[in-house]
């Protein structure tokens, strides 16, 4: 540790302390509370972009193909997350199919865009303008991503409608799932301090 190292402060106790360097797989803990303060995570970035390059083609299909069909009299109606969005609509339900929508739709495509953005690029050597806002925006949108939370909701919906017709999973019900998987372990393995201090050294 030098006097020139970055100050970081404790989100437990607001400490002030400066940054040490790791070794691999190395975890730094505040000297007042104990709080983890950050850890070392061996190719952090590139693990991130992989999975992320993943969730995109998941969350394509999951938007692209049927969530779920009902198959009655032998008939198999079949919807898209999209056109269930727009039926609510339709239905005078516009604040129900509003929030589909946004949780569902607009912000994991958000947080998807946002990982791209800072990625690609840094691993190609160059550091894109406005990747201040960039970052705080997919901050923003990242609570507001709730694919767990529909996937939930679409269990308990197809529980209580199995015993009224018969229940056809579709392909974009089991990309949900996958995505939910994957979206939580893109957060497990981003290290925004590993994020700034290769575009540090790119710029």
């Amino acid at each position: 540790m030098t006097t020139s190292a970055p100050v970081i402060a404790c989100h437990e106790c607001d400490m002030l302390q400066r940054e040490i360097a790791l070794p691999q797989g190395g975890v730094v803990n505040c000297r007042r509370c104990g709080a983890e303060l950050y850890r070392s995570r061996p190719y952090s970035l590139e693990r991130t972009l992989a999975l992320t390059a993943g969730a995109i083609v998941l969350f394509a299909i999951a938007n692209a193909f049927p969530i779920v069909g009902l198959k009655l009299q032998g008939q198999v109606i079949q919807t898209t997350l999209y056109h269930t969005v727009q039926t609510l609509w339709n239905e005078d339900m516009k604040s129900v199919g509003a929030l589909v929508f946004v949780t569902t739709m607009l912000m994991p495509a958000l947080e998807l865009f946002a990982l791209t953005y800072l990625l690609l690029p840094l691993q190609l050597g160059r550091v894109l303008p406005h990747t201040a806002f960039i970052f705080r925006m997919m901050q923003t949108v990242r609570p507001w991503g709730m694919v767990e939370v529909f996937m939930l909701g679409v269990l308990v919906s197809l529980v209580k409608l199995a015993h009224l017709a018969g229940v056809v999973p579709g392909i974009a019900l089991w990309s949900f799932g996958a995505l939910m998987f994957v979206m939580a372990a893109v957060a497990a393995v981003f290290d925004p301090r590993e994020l700034w201090s290769r575009m540090s050294v790119a710029r």
